[in-house]
């Protein structure tokens, strides 16, 4: 047996940022030389950031990935660390013939070894994924090759993401090649409710390939994605050996005893499984193991529980969108109400207090309490706040044009949109839309008043969510959190019965059923994509299933107006559900 120190570069690209991307390589690839990493693993399309959508369209992008890919090899030579091997994920090109059906010029999403100053060798994910948020044959070809290079002795394949969830592949091929270690750079965006399907896909590649695995994903905010980290190594017996934290940047560095290997190099097909062949690529770069070291203690960080992980996936996501955006500050409509409470909050923790800028816009329908539980938060929190009374800008509305019941309504939150967009473009704020999901779902929303904004924070968030998260956030805080503040929310904006307040005494349910009984109707209907026949069946009221059926169906052409907003769910209105607006399939009752 060899020992081996690997280094898991658990990272925060950001998309399109390539020379950036190159400097935290280098950056990170400096910190596990120093502290005696043998091999240095960076996450899938590492150098672009991911997921590059139609950037990869376009010959320029596929050409300054090759090239930066290239100079940040060389680079870590110039600078003494090309001694330390890295595999590191990019956007590559196929050397092949363009065939009808494919992608233009043929991208890879691609993994490359570097080691003294060259790319010593390249391979490309084989499973392209084409569902939920991917769309990835859209946009790739797939790989064919399966590199395995030889590390003081150790045979070590190079798999990407998705090779490792569907059956057959290189995976079923590293077995056949008899490797040691098989690493797999990844850019696998976070969804509640997991469980921990990736621990145990992990273990079972592990022993179907006979070796240990190293799994390394990818972290940060991407528009709408969210990527967590939670990057694991497991042995060959598929247990579990160190596991990185969720949600934050972390070089994880794990000791491991490997085979030897004298398996000599060159390329040598093998059949894949799924009834493609792959070459393996054998290479040496260095036969002798190392001389025997104390391993470090291997780390074994602990999993958040659902609604510390949902509340944190939340505050990542907008920081990422705001810094990666260049915002300086964010700004939110105050109401009282739960939903604002809620979104102040997440933006206050992912950015600071003195970064966040809250608009109280009371009208002549809102309650004393409204005011004076938006003041309490301000208290407590520290945000920036000013007040703009919307009464008498509503009546000059109201003396020009004749208005009555909803048209009425949404005027006032028309009007509050309308001031927040006003401040937006005077300071440059990014405008926080506070909807969500349930309301979104059912088109509880007034199109240019509460959905005006840049992003959403609470947006795949249902409303009894809401109330979990924020009883959860009042009773915890992270270190990494900007706002370190005692019960954050008042407990009356997460007591009271939520409502509007656009006419008197209106409250949700005037509308809708409570939300304990909607949310599992949405859930069913939206995530799941359960018919009504199936919905009545599950348990739900049959007329309640009509109607609901009835509302998300006509609101769709809100929802595609609405701003984007971190996943949390499995199926969020975004990327994952996608549906026509001008429609007249309607569900049977």
């Amino acid at each position: 047996m060899a020992q081996l120190r690997i280094a898991l570069a658990q990272t925060n690209p950001t998309v399109g940022d390539l020379p950036a991307n190159a400097d935290l390589l280098v950056e990170w690839t400096r910190e596990a030389a120093d502290r005696g990493a043998h091999l240095a693993v960076f996450t899938e399309m590492f150098l672009t950031g991911y997921p590059v959508e139609d950037l990869v369209l376009r010959t320029s992008f596929v050409d300054a990935s090759i090239a930066t890919l290239e100079d940040v090899a060389a680079r870590l030579e110039r600078e003494g660390l090309g001694g330390l091997p890295v595999v590191v994920g990019y956007v590559g090109r196929a050397n092949r013939a363009p065939r009808v059906g494919q992608p233009k010029g043929a991208p890879l999403d691609a993994a490359a070894l570097l080691y003294r100053g060259e790319v010593v060798t390249r391979t490309a994910k084989h499973h392209l994924p084409n569902y939920g948020v991917f769309d990835e044959y859209r946009y790739f070809v797939r790989g064919d090759r399966l590199p395995v290079f030889r590390l003081h002795g150790v045979d070590v394949a190079i798999a990407v993401c998705e090779d490792l969830w569907q059956d057959g592949g290189p995976v079923a091929v590293v077995g056949q090649a008899g490797a040691g270690l098989l690493v797999v750079p990844n850019a696998s965006p976070y969804e509640k409710e997991k469980d921990d399907v990736r621990l145990e896909l992990c273990a079972r590649r592990a022993r179907e390939a006979g070796c240990a695995l190293v799994y390394v994903n990818q972290v940060g905010g991407q528009d709408e994605l969210v990527f967590d980290g939670d990057s694991l190594v497991v042995d060959a017996a598929g247990e579990l050996v160190a596991r990185a934290a969720q949600f934050r940047e972390e070089l994880l560095l794990v000791d491991l005893d490997l085979p030897v290997s004298h398996a000599e190099p060159g390329e040598f097909p093998h059949d894949a499984g799924d009834g493609s062949t792959i070459t393996v690529d054998r290479i040496v770069l260095s036969q002798e193991p190392v001389e025997p070291y104390q391993p470090l203690p291997h780390r074994v960080a602990e999993r958040l529980d659902l609604p510390a992980e949902v509340y944190s996936a939340l505050v990542l996501a907008v920081r990422d969108y705001v810094v990666k955006n260049g915002f300086r500050s964010v700004i939110v409509a105050l109401s009282g109400g739960i939903d604002s409470a809620l979104t102040t909050t997440i933006a206050a923790d992912a950015i600071g207090p003195e970064r966040v800028h809250v608009v109280l816009m009371p009208s002549r329908y809102s309650s004393a309490h409204s005011v004076t539980d938006a003041d309490e938060l301000v208290r407590r929190q520290g945000v920036n706040a000013q007040i703009a009374p919307i009464a008498d800008i509503v009546n000059a509305f109201e003396k020009e044009i004749e208005l009555s019941g909803l048209a009425a309504e949404n005027l006032q939150a028309r009007v509050r949109g309308m001031i927040l967009m006003g401040l937006s473009n005077e300071h440059g704020h990014l405008v926080l839309t506070t909807g969500n999901k349930s309301e979104l779902a059912t088109g509880y929303s007034t199109l240019y008043g509460d959905s005006a904004g840049g992003f959403a924070p609470i947006k795949d968030v249902p409303k009894t969510m809401v109330w979990e998260l924020s009883r959860w956030r009042d009773a915890h805080t992270e270190p990494w959190f900007e706002l370190q503040a005692d019960r954050p929310i008042p407990e009356n904006s997460i007591e009271k019965e939520p409502s509007a307040e656009l006419r008197p005494d209106q409250r949700d349910t005037d509308s809708l059923p409570p939300y304990e009984v909607l949310d599992p109707l949405l859930d069913d209907y939206v995530e799941k994509d359960m018919g009504s026949q199936e919905l009545i069946a599950a348990g739900h009221d049959p007329a309640l299933v009509a109607r609901i059926i009835r509302l998300v169906d006509l609101a769709e052409y809100k929802r595609r107006q609405y701003p984007p907003g971190p996943k949390i769910t499995p199926k969020n209105f975004g990327r994952d559900r996608r549906l026509p607006i001008t429609n007249r399939w309607r569900e049977l009752p």
